[in-house]
């Protein structure tokens, strides 16, 4: 997988999960302005959670080709 479809594959699986939570929550037909700040804190970290999953992933099934990933999870 090319370093653009990765980007891509990420971003697509963090947006899945950003919907699960607003789903679960009755949220997902809300307009993001009248989401409270804490929400959209949650949000951050649901997207960012799900990037630290796919990263390990990435790194468990390729060690020392990703250094810029294991440098950033590792750091």
């Amino acid at each position: 997988m090319s370093p653009d479809e990765w980007q891509a594959h990420v971003t697509r699986e963090a947006a899945k999960e950003i919907g699960k939570w607003l789903e679960a929550r009755g949220r997902l037909d809300r307009p993001i302005a009248s989401l409270r700040l804490t929400d959209l804190e949650n949000i951050a970290s649901v997207a960012i959670s799900r990037f630290v999953v796919l990263a390990s992933h990435k790194i468990r099934d390729a060690p020392g080709q990703n250094p810029e990933l294991e440098n950033l999870l590792m750091w």
